[in-house]
């Protein structure tokens, strides 16, 4: 298992357009045009924030065509949880 920065990943959930997003992909993978759907932003701005969201390890992406689509990476996730239940 590869190791994760974890101020990266709390960085990365630091700003609300990404909390939504993150909340959005944990229900499935998403199209970058459904995620814009949800948004009042521009594709530029989206393109910033998934490589924040990217870079910090939350989440993958696979481009398809034009497209990417995005998931929420399950390693990082756990890896999160199990480092809040080792809090005493």
């Amino acid at each position: 298992m590869e190791e994760i920065n974890y101020a990266l990943v709390f960085k990365a959930l630091g700003d609300d357009v990404r909390v939504k997003i993150f909340n959005m992909l944990k229900e499935k993978s998403l199209c970058a045009c459904k995620i814009l759907e949800a948004f009042k932003i521009t594709q530029p701005t989206l393109s910033y924030h998934m490589k924040i969201m990217c870079e910090s390890g939350l989440v993958d992406v696979v481009k398809n065509g034009i497209w990417n689509h995005y998931t929420i990476k399950k390693e990082t996730v756990d890896k999160i949880n199990l480092f809040f239940k080792n809090i005493k």
